[in-house]
């Protein structure tokens, strides 16, 4: 086991500490998923064993974020894809693979963000900036062409009955709506490719997510709180 010191990738100060994610967090990001993804269908949560599988495939692109020393309150979860823009159409559960990630490929040319999270009670104190940072500095290191995600539009579900899901994203793009994911991460840097329909199993996005990159030559537009 890796002492937290050896693991240690940054001080964020008040307590909190960026790591490389070892076999002993395993179990305390299952319980993390939990709380960050309520209403997430089950079968694509990660589990414990699925954790200790991505550090066997990919040990460098998974981080933890820790409070004084011991609880886990931030994480993300990456793999290496050859990923085609302009072919962005895909679900979840393919990259998913049933938690076990084989679609990582390790020569892959993008850092694709599976996840990332914060515990609520640890909203606000830059742990999500400081996880977007710390796959920024993997894909300099890496040198890979950029990171990308699919975001949840999680103020779709709420408004499904009444507005579409291109009309959310029209807005959205177009600055005339904020989303409680989304706009963090636009503000972090991430351009918004495109609408993803049937890309994951939960009623908070209605199904829906949205494709977003950030390259590596554009560096992550810090601000407080994220």
């Amino acid at each position: 086991m890796a002492s937290a010191q050896q693991s240690l990738w940054a001080n964020l100060g008040d307590g909190l500490s960026v790591h490389r994610t070892q076999p002993h967090h395993a179990a305390a990001l299952e319980r993390l998923q939990m709380l960050v993804f309520p209403t997430l269908s089950d079968d694509e949560r990660f589990k414990a064993e699925h954790y200790l599988r991505h550090l066997e495939l990919f040990p460098q692109g998974q981080f933890v974020v820790v409070a004084n020393g011991e609880q886990v309150v931030g994480m993300t979860t990456t793999l290496r894809l050859d990923f085609n823009l302009a072919h962005s159409q895909h679900r979840f559960a393919d990259v998913f693979a049933g938690g076990w990630l084989s679609s990582h490929q390790p020569l892959g040319q993008w850092l694709y963000g599976a996840d990332i999270g914060t515990d609520p009670a640890f909203r606000g104190r830059g742990i999500a900036r400081a996880l977007y940072a710390a796959r920024h500095h993997t894909v300099a290191a890496l040198g890979l062409r950029g990171q990308l995600t699919v975001g949840m539009p999680s103020g779709l579900g709420a408004l499904s009955h009444a507005l579409s899901a291109d009309q959310y994203y029209t807005e959205l793009v177009a600055g005339q709506r904020t989303d409680p994911t989304l706009s963090a991460q636009i503000r972090i840097g991430f351009e918004p490719r495109g609408l993803i329909a049937d890309y994951i199993n939960d009623p908070v996005c209605a199904g829906y997510g949205v494709l977003l990159v950030l390259p590596a030559d554009r560096p992550i537009a810090l601000r407080a709180g994220t």
